[in-house]
């Protein structure tokens, strides 16, 4: 009698940790049950893979959905529209939102929000505070909770953490990796006046290289004196990544898509405003260091750190203008686009977005196409050649800084917990994601 999976992926190029092999993938009660030749066995759905590379499902470890308080932009909803659109299965999402997520009481709301609404699986970071660093270690335990997340600048409210002592405080309660935005306060205050009113292309020169690197000077500095693992978030500078290559033992590294793709000043020239987040589009000799730092393996992962504004906030005049841009959508084609150029391998694409957030993280359940963990799957065309357009977009910021550009790679199909939720850009069903479940927070 021959066997019955949920579902079976039939003839797929398996990106496995074992290395990437032809096989089929069989799938039982959500997660994946055998990998290997099934061709005897059967199933209640099958998808013919035949020509496609079967991933683990991306995990996009950075994106702001502005709910609650800023639904105008983006809300839990539309944004995971937008992330299984672009073949990502999992999100963490940020805390400064409105109210900010700094208590036990936002984040259950936040779960609440999410439930039925939400596509993909997902968890919500609570912000560090100085009022609340007492409470941080009973806060990274809850369900749901991605960790910690510091703001060193950027930020307003109780979000911010600029000084050495509050940071301190911060990191000295808990025991989970804390995410960090490192860029030094008290120098972005000195030089905002170097932000040109009209002149989007002094935005790095206002949040120069020193802004950052002093920042993540502080942190490590700080992570190694407390004990407290940190991860660094969209790493920009080729100075934080030679300090941060000597920190592995303590510190990981997130980079972005946005960075490995445009350079300043052309990106300015080109999208105006629209280029505009922080930290800032650098300079191509930083561009290339942060491609070493891939191709080197010191780059842990790739976020993408979505953070979507509205057209017309976005055409105000610099420096009234937000820093921000979407992204979750087009994290996977930018990396496929520079896998076809030959910038990195395919394995080095999974690990920065599947094995590297599932190991730096602890998702036990996530990130790798192996038996018995979920089965989540991002399956690609690595031949498909197509052009990003509005169209597509399913945030509701409406735009992105990558329309019109022609990438080989397309996403064909996102798969969670063995169910299509999208195939061929058409989205599947009802939304189901579920909150994820991280290794340190289970009751051993």
């Amino acid at each position: 009698m021959a066997e019955t999976f949920d579902l079976l992926i039939r003839g797929g190029i398996c990106v496995t940790p074992e290395g990437t092999i032809r096989a089929d993938v069989g799938v039982r009660q959500a997660r994946i049950d055998e990998i290997g030749d099934l061709g005897a066995a059967d199933a209640a759905e099958v998808v013919e893979a035949a020509g496609l590379h079967v991933l683990p499902g991306a995990i996009d470890s950075q994106v702001h959905f502005r709910e609650p308080g800023g639904e105008a932009k983006e809300d839990l909803a539309s944004g995971s529209e937008a992330a299984v659109m672009g073949g990502i299965t999992a999100v963490f999402e940020m805390p400064n939102t409105w109210p900010p997520t700094t208590d036990a009481a936002a984040l259950e709301d936040k779960l609440k929000r999410a439930k039925g609404r939400m596509y993909c699986d997902h968890a919500f970071y609570v912000g560090g505070t100085a009022e609340n660093a007492q409470g941080l270690a009973e806060l990274e335990r809850q369900a749901g909770c991605a960790g910690v997340k510091v703001f060193m600048g950027s930020s307003t409210g109780t979000l911010l953490v600029a000084g050495d002592e509050a940071l301190r405080e911060v990191l000295s309660h808990g025991n989970r990796r804390v995410a960090i935005h490192a860029e030094d306060e008290t120098r972005l205050e000195q030089r905002q006046h170097l932000a040109e009113p009209g002149k989007v292309e002094t935005h790095p020169v206002w949040r120069d290289e020193e802004v950052a690197f002093l920042a993540t000077k502080r942190v490590v500095k700080l992570a190694r004196e407390t004990g407290r693992r940190i991860h660094v978030l969209h790493v920009t500078t080729s100075q934080e990544l030679a300090l941060l290559a000597q920190a592995k033992d303590i510190a990981t590294i997130e980079v972005t898509p946005q960075h490995l793709t445009l350079t300043a000043p052309e990106c300015y020239r080109l999208h105006n405003t629209f280029a505009q987040m922080n930290p800032p589009i650098r300079g191509a000799r930083h561009r290339e260091a942060i491609w070493q730092a891939v191709s080197d393996g010191v780059a842990d992962v790739v976020g993408s750190d979505h953070a979507p504004h509205t057209i017309e906030e976005k055409q105000r005049t610099y420096p009234k203008s937000p820093a921000g841009m979407p992204g979750v959508q087009t994290l996977m084609p930018l990396l496929l686009h520079h896998l076809a150029e030959g910038r990195l391998s395919l394995e080095r694409l999974v690990d920065l977005v599947a094995h590297g957030p599932a190991r730096i993280f602890g998702l036990g359940d996530k990130g790798r196409l192996e038996v018995g963990r979920h089965a989540d799957f991002t399956i690609v065309d690595l031949d498909h050649l197509w052009t990003i357009r509005r169209a597509w977009l399913r945030s509701r910021a409406g735009w992105s800084p990558f329309e019109d550009m022609t990438i080989k790679g397309k996403v064909k199909g996102t798969i969670i917990r063995g169910v299509r939720v999208m195939w061929e850009d058409e989205i599947l069903g009802a939304p189901a994601g579920q909150p994820l479940s991280f290794d340190e927070t289970l009751d051993l």
